[in-house]
């Protein structure tokens, strides 16, 4: 019996949700939150509970990596992400839009001060319906962002090892369950 995943999400899927989202009511907010997802492979939990102070320099400025505290995180893997620069400009955009950025405000706000992971699994929830992507959930930008690092970490050099380390997970048995199969690739390996 397969286990039942959120579908990983195609670049065809990423550009149409993209495009989507620039016509929302908070396009900017929206987009770093689809972002933090696929692009940094964050938990609903931690795109709400992360503070400025994890993604800021000792200047205030967007950093190059996310310092993800435990408190923040699922349990204790919290850790440090380096930040795409896709991800960089989507922050800068973003802190454009607000009157404060303190270190200890949170990044994704919504009429309180900061926003539960309910919210965050609702507002993904809504896009994905409201695109007809059937199967997509909270979780499909996490595994696109684990299935993409293990795909190319070999031309960089690394391996499995590290895509576990990027998804902060204790077993490496974890990640790979995240990594979603690629038929097409297994077509031309055979036949190579």
């Amino acid at each position: 019996m397969l286990k039942r995943q959120a579908k990983a999400l195609s670049d065809r899927q990423i550009r149409t949700v993209l495009t989507f989202l620039g016509n929302t009511r908070h396009p900017q907010r929206n987009r770093l939150i689809f972002l933090l997802s696929t692009r940094a492979g964050l938990r609903a939990k931690e795109i709400a509970h992360l503070r400025w102070s994890m993604v800021t320099d000792s200047e205030g400025q967007i950093s190059e990596v996310i310092r993800l505290t435990d408190d923040a995180s699922k349990g204790s893997t919290g850790g440090i992400i380096p930040m795409a620069k896709q991800l960089r400009e989507a922050f800068s955009e973003w802190a454009n839009q607000l009157t404060s950025t303190a270190a200890h405000q949170h990044v994704v706000q919504t009429r309180q001060a900061s926003t539960s992971p309910q919210v965050i699994v609702n507002l993904f929830q809504t896009w994905y319906r409201e695109l007809g992507f059937d199967g997509c959930s909270s979780h499909s930008g996490r595994r696109t962002f684990i299935t993409n690092a293990a795909r190319n970490i070999g031309r960089f050099g690394g391996s499995l090892r590290d895509v576990q380390a990027l998804a902060r997970h204790s077993s490496l048995a974890m990640t790979q369950t995240y990594i979603e199969i690629d038929s097409e690739a297994m077509r031309r390996v055979v036949d190579a």
